[in-house]
């Protein structure tokens, strides 16, 4: 079990070093993307594991939720941040479908290995593919709340 605190360790680093990346003048739409992405994942997160889905049998806050904390409240809405703030608006659609292809398998092969090799994460009535359709259909939704969020800047997010 000692691995798997070190991969939370070194997960948080990686995550909290990540924010450093985001431009000064990206750093609002950054945060509201960050909120929006932790409202969805800490309530699919609970529903997943509720459902027994996925468990996470070791977790910070175990006494708490049977969520991971690290993953729905940090990790992916750090991430989608910096999907949303780096996303190419001004490419084509091909590419933009490329981009989140690109961030859905980055977050889902680790998973994979992750729930194959430790014991952060362990599928009960899930696979990987649900995980990667999930992240698709999260990215979606967090990129077109922002763009309706940032409305009247949209033309600069579209």
């Amino acid at each position: 079990m000692i691995v798997e605190w070190k991969i939370l360790i070194f997960v948080w680093t990686l995550t909290v070093a990540l924010l450093f990346i985001i431009p000064k003048d990206k750093k609002r739409l950054a945060l509201v993307a960050f909120l929006f992405k932790q409202v969805i994942t800490l309530l699919i997160g609970l529903v997943v594991v509720e459902f027994n889905l996925i468990s996470y049998p070791v977790r910070l806050f175990s006494e708490v939720n049977r969520a991971s904390f690290t993953y729905e409240f940090l990790v992916y809405p750090v991430i989608c941040s910096v999907f949303i703030v780096f996303y190419p608006n001004y490419r084509s659609y091909l590419y933009k479908l490329g981009y989140y292809f690109a961030f859905c398998t980055a977050l889902t092969v680790p998973e994979i290995f992750l729930e194959k090799y430790t014991d952060l994460i362990n599928y009960i009535h899930w696979s990987w593919y649900w995980t990667w359709i999930t992240l698709f259909i999260t990215f979606m939704l967090s990129r077109q709340f922002c763009v309706w969020f940032f409305r009247d800047i949209s033309k600069n997010m579209e």
